[in-house]
């Protein structure tokens, strides 16, 4: 889920080499040596018998389900170990700074969303997947490179829905009319309703960016930004968006509020659509009913044109503390409850969307209207890779747009500051 991104220290080879996902190494004799490395590593670990305690850390809400697949591992491996496996509750957004803030005692497994990762590795936090190859060919192409760095998999994807797209009540709004951002602003003001968006929060913010031809990224040090949207020289330009947002925010149609009050819209009928993410799709489908609608994020109107908005998509998956005192057997239980079976169990009773490709192919998967959604949106998204300084700079620019640019300050000077900001090297 979106999250401001803390400041990780970078170890000194992890900024040397860049950040590069699976299918991009830098050579194949450097991806060779980092695979041969990792599984000279994973053949010196022996699963041992007697006590094996072992605890993973998770969000309260998964820890029921999660229950059931620990059971099931429990009978799987009777008789070869003296189990005692703990869950505890943590917030996938907390995982790095738990981790890292004190690596020895932090759980032998952890789920954490796939902008971590590179924070983790560095920090010596994550020990590499055991069964590179297996994991790798199970899951979702997209959802490997988000747990890769150099070619080696340092995790174990479990989900495929961390992303955002569009909710939409069918009481007011067709199939034809959520294709575009202006239809639904219309709609919603002929209705006294609202459009909502978390508008000053840089995960949405970047939706309105990515397909524009903009340029936007972090640098391989891993820490800053490089970002051209307040280029004049572009077929678009920042301006350009810049005084779309402006024509958004101001219209009648539409809210800028937090994710956190959508639902709370949706419930007293104040929203009949919204971009938001699948942890809201239970709240929203209670209350809309039949009525309830999801798919992918509409086009909006830049220069004259109209342009699908973009998205960051994420991933969720379960790392190994590299220091665990039973590290082969938290490698065999984080394979276990990310298996096709256990994530066929995590959408069951979760409504999670599943990150093996088996089981994202299932109807039962695509039946689901927000996990298609997300889905579909993903075309157009791409992962959250982003140095901290973007975030507060996103925050106050959009501001300053859901306000109307009260003090009317120039868009390009808007722009000049928020490129400023994204770009700064020293974050605050």
């Amino acid at each position: 889920m979106k999250k401001k991104l803390l400041v990780a220290i970078l170890s000194v080879s992890l900024l040397a080499t860049g950040l590069m996902g699976c299918g991009n190494t830098k050579s194949g004799e450097q991806a060779e040596s980092a695979e041969a490395e990792t599984e000279q590593e994973n053949q010196g670990e022996q699963l041992e018998s007697g006590k094996v305690a072992l605890r993973i850390w998770v969000e309260e809400a998964n820890i029921e389900n999660l229950q059931k697949m620990i059971d099931s591992f429990e009978q799987k491996y009777a008789g070869q170990a003296d189990f005692e496996i703990t869950i505890e509750p943590s917030g996938d957004a907390d995982t790095r700074k738990n981790v890292l803030g004190d690596i020895h005692n932090a759980a032998d497994i952890f789920s954490m969303p796939d902008d971590q990762l590179y924070s983790l590795i560095a920090g010596g936090a994550l020990s590499p997947v055991v069964n590179q190859d297996e994991v790798k060919n199970a899951n979702l192409p997209d959802a490997v490179d988000a747990a890769c760095y150099q070619n080696a998999l340092y995790a174990y994807p479990y989900t495929a829905d961390n992303g955002y797209f569009l909710y939409y009540n069918k009481q007011y709004l067709s199939d034809t009319d959520v294709q575009t951002f202006d239809r639904i602003l219309e709609v919603a003001a002929e209705n006294e309703k609202k459009i909502s968006m978390e508008l000053n929060s840089g995960w949405y913010l970047y939706s309105f960016f990515g397909n524009t031809g903009l340029d936007f990224g972090i640098n391989e040090d891993g820490v800053t930004n490089h970002c051209n949207w307040n280029t004049t020289e572009s077929s678009i330009n920042g301006v350009d968006v810049g005084q779309a947002l402006l024509s958004i925010a101001t219209h009648p149609g539409f809210v800028a509020q937090a994710d956190g009050l959508f639902v709370e819209s949706v419930k007293d009928g104040t929203c009949i659509a919204g971009i938001s993410g699948v942890w809201n799709a239970v709240a929203v489908q209670e209350a809309w009913g039949n009525n309830y609608g999801a798919c992918k994020l509409p086009t909006y109107t830049c220069k004259g044109q109209q342009i699908q908005m973009s998205s960051f998509k994420g991933y969720k998956m379960f790392g190994v503390n590299a220091y665990s005192p039973h590290l082969a057997w938290a490698h065999k239980l984080a394979d276990w409850i990310t298996n096709e079976e256990n994530q066929i169990l995590r959408f069951e009773e979760r409504s999670q969307g599943p990150a093996n490709a088996v089981a994202a192919a299932s109807d039962e998967v695509g039946k689901v209207p927000a996990i298609a959604a997300v889905i579909d949106q993903s075309q157009y998204g791409v992962l959250q890779r982003v140095g901290n300084s973007y975030w507060d700079a996103c925050t106050s620019f959009a501001d300053t747009i859901a306000a109307g640019n009260p003090d009317n300050v120039p868009m390009q000077e808007l722009m000049d500051r928020l490129v400023k900001g994204i770009t700064a090297s020293v974050v605050q």
